[in-house]
């Protein structure tokens, strides 16, 4: 027997439940399928368990820092690993809890647990239960790659979701891969006491960023006594008594480094190799993204993609403006695309970087005439007065046109004064308006408007 509904929701991340009640609200019948844990990646894996340990990860930090401001701490500081999981988990688990409430109190939802495969383009088996909607909605997000270097299954790894299950501070972690959420690990568990190698097939790390920023996160980091190693052409993997060692380079340096723990953070794939999207006729990429076009629609009518799983962000921000624009243009008349959207992100490494918009590099290769401004964080008075002056400030806008192109902030409160910049480019301001502006003394965002005031071609 069919059951019937006007929309089939398939996972329950930061586009699905909002989706939902937007349908529901509507008048819809909706079945919202979900066959793990409800809040998706951010909630289980990603930002609230991460940004839980950065911040018992700081704390830690800051403590072993007292002295600097003039702080007696009396008997050393010790991390309790028990307890910092604990903390995390309590958060984890109040997220995630409210998400399943709010969803099995939604009137007009059936919410359904297992995993749902494609029959037709618009019905649905969920374990022997089938289902039919006019349109569908697959919110499913993605997961850790695993690549196939040497050896790697001849060794316990950990990803990013494994990782969060750990009771004790490992006494070596050797993270793979130099950017985002390694570097974020990396970070956080040498603040609880792990010593830490992080090794980077590329040049350098962050790739994506320019050379400067770039440059500056790797500083800060080995600062904090975290070894980094880039170029590492020759990533293998073989036990070694009780540890494993990493191979890295085959031309200079120490061929292998050993360590007792193995984070691989080399990227992410969408979780759409078992949906039975053929059944269905929906494209994917060579990386197995869902093909979706500027609404959200994927090669098949009636069927969308949100999140992780459509290559057009990967970001939690991103998954939920996905739902804002198909809810518009659905419910409310509206004319919403995703190519109107501003790229914008944030690393979350204590300092953290806030970036907006194209890179300098990005902006040189467009061919436009580019101006950029330029200050580092000591020469910022709120960054001196924390005692965090680690870092700079950039920003890069068009001399002909005055559009605002991009900026970055890697320090103290960067993630936040970014959005300065970022409201400003929303709203289609040209860069005068934003260097006229009087912000708030002692801020990071009263220096934008300097930052503007300083424009070199």
């Amino acid at each position: 027997m069919t059951e019937r509904f006007d929309a089939i929701i398939v996972g329950a991340g930061q586009a699905g439940p909002p989706l939902a009640g937007r349908l529901t609200g509507a008048g819809m019948t909706v079945a919202l399928v979900e066959r793990g844990l409800f809040g998706g990646t951010c909630v289980n894996t990603g930002c609230t368990p991460t940004k839980t340990l950065v911040a018992s990860a700081a704390a830690a930090h800051a403590a072993r820092r007292a002295g600097d401001f003039g702080i007696r701490i009396e008997g050393g500081i010790a991390v309790d690993m028990a307890a910092v999981m604990a903390r995390k988990d309590r958060i984890v688990a109040a997220s995630r809890d409210g998400v399943r409430s709010w969803l099995e109190g939604m009137e007009g939802l059936t919410v359904i647990a297992g995993h749902a495969r494609f029959v037709s383009p618009t019905e649905m088996d969920v374990e022997g239960r089938l289902l039919s909607a006019p349109m569908i909605f697959l919110n499913v997000g993605g997961r850790a790659v695993v690549p196939d270097f040497p050896g790697v299954n001849d060794v316990a790894t950990l990803t990013n979701t494994s990782i969060l299950a750990l009771d004790h501070v490992p006494p070596h972690l050797v993270v793979v891969g130099g950017s985002y959420v390694g570097l974020e690990f990396a970070q956080i568990f040498r603040r609880l006491g792990s010593r830490v190698t992080v090794v980077e097939k590329g040049p350098r790390l962050i790739g994506r960023e320019d050379d400067d920023v770039s440059d500056a996160v790797r500083s800060i980091l080995e600062a904090e006594g975290i070894a980094v190693r880039t170029h590492a052409e020759c990533i293998r993997f073989a036990p070694r008594g009780t540890d494993i060692a990493v191979g890295v380079d085959c031309t200079e340096g120490e061929l292998d480094v050993v360590g007792s723990h193995v984070l691989l953070a080399v990227g992410r794939r969408p979780n759409s190799d078992d949906l039975g999207l053929d059944r269905a006729g929906i494209a994917v990429d060579e990386k197995g993204m869902i093909i979706v076009d500027d609404d959200l629609q994927t090669s098949v009518p009636g069927i969308f993609a949100l999140g992780d799983c459509n290559g057009r962000g990967a970001f939690t921000h991103t998954a939920y403006n996905d739902f804002e624009i198909v809810a518009a243009n659905l419910l409310d008349g509206g004319e919403r695309r995703v190519s109107d959207r501003i790229p914008a992100y944030a690393l979350y490494t204590d300092p953290p970087l806030g970036r907006v918009g194209m890179t300098e590099t990005e902006a040189r290769a467009s061919g436009r005439r580019i101006a950029v401004g330029r200050r580092p964080m000591t020469r910022v008075s709120r960054a001196v007065e924390k005692g965090e002056d680690r870092g700079l400030m950039k920003i890069v806008v068009d001399r002909d046109s005055q559009e605002i192109l991009g900026a970055a902030i890697l320090g103290v409160g960067g993630d936040e004064a970014i959005h300065g910049v970022l409201d400003m480019m929303n709203a289609g301001a040209l860069y005068p308006q934003l260097q006229r502006a009087v912000p708030i003394h002692p801020t990071v965002s009263e220096l934008i408007p300097t930052l503007l005031g300083e424009l070199k071609d």
